[in-house]
This record gives C-alpha cells, structure tokens and sequence, in this order.
C-alpha cells in the first residue's frame, strides 16, 4: 500500500515507519521527513495513499499557561483540520487511522475502561483529542472512508517519552521509588505491536483500546526497567510518609515533585478494556513485561 504517515519524527510514529517497510511510506513531519511541514500551521500538497496514518500531536506536557493550553488545539485539533483539508485537495483514500488516546475518558482511576465510556476529559490534552477524533469522524462517514481510531494508554518501546522515559530516567539516576508496595497497575502497550495491527485494522474499522491486556503494576515495570540497566531495585516508600511529602508538595505548588492529586494517581489502578480489539481483529499483544526493552 502507499501509505502517508504523519508524526513520523515522534516516538510513535518511528516505529510505525521501521515497521510498515513492507509498504510505501510518505512521511510527513516538521523535520527530517518525504515533507516537512508544520501541519497546524500549512496545508500541504500531498500525493494520493490508499491509506492516512495520522500519529502526529502534542502530548507529554502539563500547560502551565492559558498559551500552552492553547497549543494541544492547535496542534491537535488544528493540524487534524489541515491535514484532512489536504487529502480532500488530492483524491481520498480507502482509509484513515486517528492515533488517539485514553486520555479522552477523563478517567484517573478505573478498571478495565472500555470504549462505551463517555469522554469526559477536562484537560486540554484530552479535550483536544476529542475535537480531532469527532472531526475525523464525521469526515470520514461523509467521505465514504473507513475510519479507524485506536485509544492508546502508555506506549512502550526503545527511548520513550513521556512518564514512561521520567521512570526509566529517575531509575537510571537513582531517585525513583515506589509508593506503598508499587501495587498499582496501569495500562500499558508496546509500540511495535500497535504498528503492526494498523494494517489489518484499518480494513475493518472503528473505535478500539490496545493494551497488553496485562496491566503491569508500578512495582513489576520499576523492576523489568532496573535488571536492565543492572540497577537495584527501586526503593519502596510507605503510604503514610508519601502523604506527608504530598501535603507538603500541596502548599509548594504545581513545581512540587510530590502532591495529593499525584499521590492518588501512583496509587490508584487506572486500566482500560481491549475485549473489542480481541474479538473483531484478533488482538493478541505480547505482554509488556516480555516484550519491553529500554534501548
């Protein structure tokens, strides 16, 4: 298939582009890509693809400022806006695939969320992928296109970013520890196989979570990451001295490394449900703690 990969510079979208080799690629990017642009901000000229990989977007941050807000939407929402602009200026293409995220339930705590949950984020990351997810939607349908959009939780794979690369850091440098036994499990996938899928969902369609379908606690992913880096194991910190220093990281403000709405969430099980994924188009995902290697 020719295939138009958007984000093919991000974490992501590297590996969809070194696994789908198979195919012919045409990256789009701000740098070091087929075309260079910046999509929230120029409409590009594109060629015709059988298929749409829409992987870029801004995420990994906490806005500080209304500006910063303001960017998921540009980014986001915006660039999403342009960049189907662009396909409408070339000829359509037999399907589109939105890299979206569970970030749209809102959710900080939960077990196994599935995609019949309402979306109820309230931070402009999320609210962001919500607009570009309804307006990939609604193109599509009035397209004739089938639409494919997979909700991802935390991606793993060589180098990450986001919390995940935080972890891995702070377990290299010697000051991650885990809070009241690590017990919490969170969802988690690796990258390679979302690559993989993309193909043989995007024929079918529709709304899916992906996981590994394990939900690795803090405590087992801190110790796969640590006999890595031939690391000790991470230190524990009881429950009730983690909530002294998140009290104390309260009246310190947002800088603090440590605060009771960071405590809940170390603290809390937040999974999602991929039942869907595994009786439509097969999903057989290899466990994280398996299959994850940090370089």
């Amino acid at each position: 298939m020719k295939i138009i990969l958007t984000g093919a510079s991000g974490f992501l979208g590297k590996v969809i582009k070194d696994t789908l080799i198979e195919h012919d690629i045409i990256s789009i990017a701000r740098s070091n890509a087929d075309i260079n642009i910046d999509l929230s901000a120029k409409i590009p000229v594109l060629p015709f693809s059988d298929m749409v990989i829409h992987a870029a977007g801004k995420a990994h941050i906490v806005p500080k400022t209304e500006t910063e807000g303001r960017d998921f939407f540009n980014v986001n929402y915006q660039g999403t806006k342009n960049l189907l602009k662009a396909i409408e200026d070339s000829r359509l293409p037999k399907m589109f695939v939105f890299i979206s995220t569970v970030a749209v339930y809102g959710k900080e705590t939960g077990v196994l969320i599935n995609e019949n949950t309402p979306l109820s984020a309230k931070d402009p990351y999320g609210l962001s992928k919500i607009a570009a997810e309804k307006l990939i939607s609604d193109w599509c349908k009035n397209k004739k296109v089938i639409c494919t959009i997979l909700r991802l939780p935390l991606i793993a794979g060589a180098n990450p970013p986001g919390n995940l690369g935080s972890m891995i850091k702070g377990i290299r440098k010697g000051y991650y520890f885990n809070i009241a036994g690590g017990g919490a499990k969170k969802s988690i996938v690796l990258a390679r196989d979302v690559a993989q899928i993309i193909p043989k969902i995007a024929e079918i369609g529709g709304i899916y979570n992906l996981t590994d379908k394990y939900h690795p606690s803090f405590k087992e992913l801190s110790t796969k990451i640590a006999s890595q880096m031939d690391k000790k194991q991470p230190i524990n910190i009881p429950f009730f001295i983690a909530k002294i220093i998140a009290l104390v990281g309260d009246r310190l403000g947002k800088s603090a490394p440590l605060n009771s709405n960071k405590l809940a969430k170390l603290t809390s099980n937040l999974t999602f449900d991929d039942t869907k994924a595994s009786e439509i188009i097969g999903w057989e995902p290899t466990p994280v703690l398996e299959g994850f290697k940090i370089i």
